[in-house]
């Protein structure tokens, strides 16, 4: 898998510590099932490898978001030449984890939410940033907390996030499943992604799961 090794700019960008809860969050309802969010920061590889590591987070699986299923597979999705972009689908319990909190990881440590079309050297639409929302609820959650950030200058540049509407998740081939702790030694994993599950150790330690095993 030829993947580039530069993290400039790969979501290590911010201090956590900077980026404040969203003011707006979806509240649980009593007895609500787990839900699920479907977010594209750059390398799934790498995102899905933060997600694995949290409380509440029943699943995560890699795989790709707005395109058609006809074109849902790596090596056209690659090519840049389809509507794709390579995703996360992060299902968890509302109870213990929220999806404005899920948001505040995308942003502060997932990736760089304001490269526009790429993440470090990786470059094309299929690495755009975007949040895919399942219902009104979602997009307006998540449109509030990018607002909310960009008008605390953050980051210091505007956020580039797309809000789509999530119209189908297709599961990426079984071997990009769980690949960065599968593949820990692999040259772009320990560049890239193990930093951010670092990051997330080490500032968020809070909401990690206890039971490693627990991961989905």
């Amino acid at each position: 898998m030829d993947r580039s090794c530069d993290i400039r700019g790969a979501g290590l960008v911010v201090a956590p510590d900077r980026v404040p809860d969203p003011d707006l969050d979806l509240e649980p309802e009593p007895g609500a099932g787990p839900q699920t969010a479907v977010l594209a920061g750059g390398c799934f590889w790498c995102v899905e490898a933060v997600y694995r590591e949290l409380d509440g987070v029943l699943e995560v699986v890699s795989g790709y978001a707005g395109g058609t299923a006809e074109t849902a597979d790596y090596r056209t999705v690659s090519s840049g030449a389809t509507d794709h972009a390579e995703a996360i689908r992060v299902t968890y319990d509302p109870a213990r984890i929220s999806y404005g909190q899920l948001l505040k990881i995308f942003f502060s440590v997932a990736h760089d939410p304001t490269q526009l079309d790429r993440q470090g050297n990786d470059r094309g639409r299929q690495y755009r940033s975007a949040v895919f929302y399942a219902d009104p609820d979602q997009r307006t959650v998540a449109e509030a907390y990018i607002r909310q950030l960009d008008e605390a200058g953050v980051f210091g540049s505007p956020i580039v996030t797309r809000l789509e509407p999530l119209e189908g998740f297709y599961e990426a081939e079984t071997y990009h499943q769980n690949y960065a702790e599968l593949h820990p030694d692999q040259p772009y994993i320990a560049a890239v992604a193990a930093p951010k599950v670092e990051k997330l150790r080490e500032h968020y330690g809070e909401r990690l799961k206890r039971d490693r095993s627990r991961a989905g």
